[in-house]
Order: structure tokens, then sequence, then C-alpha cells
């Protein structure tokens, strides 16, 4: 059993979606799992359409319009007359159903209702990806992921529930045939739930693990995992090998091509990783596995940007230690502002995030009467993975450094880059 995962650039219009044909058709079809995000940049559409309907604006018919024309417009290009009707009536079931959740909703967590409204993306690119793949003679099952991949109820960022998921996945999995799933989503009982953004790698990951699948693949518009990003920097080098504990080194500090959590359940059962281009298919990429550190063994450069440097101190001059870092530490969680970096000295604790919630200034309000809180804001974290001064030299011509940190194998960098 193989897993393939194709994420939303690989079925953003109708000539990526017959290009994902190409790709099975290549590599073939038999004992294989598919799991694909939602096309294009409709989790972004649907966000937007999440925080109308949460405001109660005048945007939300246009959100839902132009969520519902780009599909439209697919579909459209992609079958013909014979085949039209059937898809436009399924997918038009599923926007009937989004638009009976927002009339009959009456819970105000935003959480709660972005989780029942984002997963339509992938089930509407699920459906038109199945409906078009029969209809090219490409026989396939789809298979609504809510009903196999179990989670608690923690939404936007929902925690599986693994033995539940093992035997509802192999129990539902012909794995003789090609299955058509989404990615990202899960559910808790009836209740639809969300594994965190770009969770649809991680999806990838939980097929395999619970079918013990020979291989995951995930198809991307690159040639493979490359040494740094090629739109930051002009000069990088195809990764062909990876170790599974490189990999997690490099998600954790913030590399996009993997999703940070995929890599444990493949590395508990062997299950190597292939990095692919859905463009040249023969191409092999970047394998991750057990084994090789990396291949080749050269700098890799990961850069995270609009980060919020925070320095803290005890505003009476005492050390900080146990309880008042433990205390800060409390307050990130609580507000959830993620930790990139952090640095401490006698009188006073660094820590570089994000602020993707937009949590920061309720942060320092809370804690400026016990600290004295300083803070860059807009400011870019550089992580170099196996430096040398060369790498080190070429980040700190980018700007101004703040912050440095060297281990062994890993030198961090806090910016304030030249304009």
């Amino acid at each position: 059993m193989r897993v393939f995962k194709f994420g939303g650039a690989s079925v953003k219009d109708a000539q990526a979606v017959r290009n994902v044909v190409r790709v099975l058709q290549h590599e073939g079809t038999e004992n294989t799992l598919v799991v694909i995000s939602a096309m294009g940049k409709m989790t972004n559409a649907f966000e937007k359409l999440i925080q109308a309907y949460f405001d109660g604006t005048d945007f939300l018919q246009e959100a839902l319009d132009f969520i519902q024309n780009y599909h439209l417009d697919i579909i459209a290009t992609l079958f013909s007359d014979q085949g039209h009707s059937a898809i436009v009536d399924k997918v038009h079931h599923l926007f009937g159903e989004l638009n009976g959740f927002m009339i009959r909703n009456k819970i105000r967590d935003y959480n709660y209702v972005y989780d029942q409204m984002v997963c339509y993306g992938e089930l509407l690119s699920t459906t038109i990806v199945s409906e078009y793949l029969q209809s090219v003679g490409i026989s396939n099952t789809w298979l609504d992921v809510r009903e196999v991949i179990k989670t608690d109820k923690n939404y936007r960022d929902a925690k599986v529930q693994w033995e539940v998921t093992e035997n509802l996945i192999q129990k539902n999995v012909d794995t003789k045939q090609l299955n058509i799933t989404q990615g990202f989503i899960g559910s808790n009982d009836d209740v639809t739930t969300t594994l965190g953004r770009e969770g649809s790698d991680y999806s990838a990951g939980i097929f395999a693990y619970c079918l013990q699948a020979e291989s995951v693949t995930i198809w991307k518009d690159v040639e493979g995992v490359l040494n740094a990003d090629p739109r930051v920097f002009k000069e990088t080098d195809l990764l062909k090998e990876i170790s599974y504990a490189e990999a997690i080194e490099m998600a954790f500090y913030g590399a996009s091509v993997i999703h940070p959590k995929t890599i444990q359940p493949l590395e508990k059962r062997e299950i190597p990783l292939f990095v692919r281009s859905f463009y040249d298919l023969n191409n092999k990429g970047t394998k991750v596995s057990k084994g090789v550190l990396l291949k080749p063994l050269v700098s890799c450069f990961i850069v995270k940007k609009k980060q919020i440097l925070i320095g803290i101190s005890a505003k009476d001059f005492s050390f900080m230690v146990e309880d008042n870092i433990s205390h800060v530490f409390r307050k990130l969680h609580e507000y959830k502002l993620k930790v990139n970096m952090i640095q401490n000295s006698a009188l006073s604790f660094s820590v570089c995030v994000d602020d993707k919630y937009g949590n920061f200034e309720h942060f320092h309000q809370e804690l400026k009467a016990q600290y004295t809180i300083k803070s860059y804001k807009d400011v870019s974290l550089y992580t170099i993975r196996h430096f040398d001064d060369k790498a080190i030299a070429s980040i700190r011509n980018r700007g101004k450094a703040i912050l440095r940190q060297i281990n062994t194998k890993t030198a961090q960098l806090v910016l304030q880059e030249n304009i």
C-alpha cells in the first residue's frame, strides 16, 4: 500500500487536476491511497468566508459566491456535458450542507465554527477529483476521512486518537484499490475537527502508519526538499536524502516542505517519505528515511519572517530563573505565541515568537506590571543547520543581527533586515 498526498497547488485548476491523472497513470493506481488538500488557495478563501460569517458582515454572500464559482468553473472545464450534471449536483449538495450549518448554528466559538466550515474545501476538492478520475476510466473509492480519523475536540489543532483511528482505517480502507480522501480534517463523534494548518501531510502520515504503508509520497511543484527557500535564496541545492532525525530538526525550526507532525508516525514504522515534483516524474526528488543524515551534506537555511523578538526582565532586577520563566511560558502558551528561539541570561530572558493569532499586545499588557518588556516587531529569524563561517556571514549581510545563538550544529540569528 502506498500513500500519495497532493496539496492545493496540485489541484488548483482544471489543468492541474488533469496533471494528477497523469501522475497516477505514470505511477500506477492499485494499492494506493491519495490524500488531497483544498484546491489552490481555497483554505484562505474559506477563512475569509468564516470571518464574514462570524462578524455578520455584508461580505458573506460575496465570499460564498467566489468559492462556489471557483469550483463550478473547474467542473465546467473538466467535464463533458454528459458527466457535468452529476458532479454539479454533488457539489451543490455540499454547498447546501454548508449553508445549512450557517443558518442553524448557534455556537459562537470561533474555533468550532472554523472547523465546521473550512472542511468543505477538502470535501469539494476530493469529490471533484474522484468524479473526474471515474470519468476518464480510473476507478476509485471516495472516503470521508471524518469516518476514520478520530480526534479530541481541540478545534483547529485536534489530537489524534490513535487506537480507534487505526482500527477504523484498517476496517474501512480497501488496500487493493485506489482510494481518494481528504487531508487536514477528522472528527470527534459527528463533529468535524481539523489537525492544524497545513495538516494534509500529517493526514498522509496517519494513514501510512495505520496501514503500515510501504511509502508516502508528497507531490509538490518543486523538485524535492531544497536546502533553502528559492523565494529567499538565489542559489539552492536539492537534498537527495535526509534522515528522519534531520527532517524533524528542520521541521521544528520551520522548514515548510514537510509538516512538523508528519515525520513521527513514519519514523515509528520506518516508512520512507518521498518529496517529488508533479511536473518532472522522472526526478526521484528527496527521500526521508532511516540512515543517511543529509546527502549532500550542505548548510541548510530556514527563515521565518514577521517574528517578534521579546526581551523580558524582572523589574526588581532579580534573576530570571525557574519560577518567573515558567510563569512567562505559561502566558506564552495561554496567548498562543509560538516560541521559535529562546535565550536567557542572569537578568533577562528573550524569545522569538510567531503571533499568528494577534495576541501579543494582550500578552504584553498582562505581563508589563511585573516585568520590563522590550520588543522588536517584524524581525526575521534565520536558522542554519550544518553551518560554517561562510554561511553565517551570508546571513549577517542581510541586515542587523540583534540576537545570535549557536550550538554544535545549528546557528540562529534574529535580524532587522535591510530594506
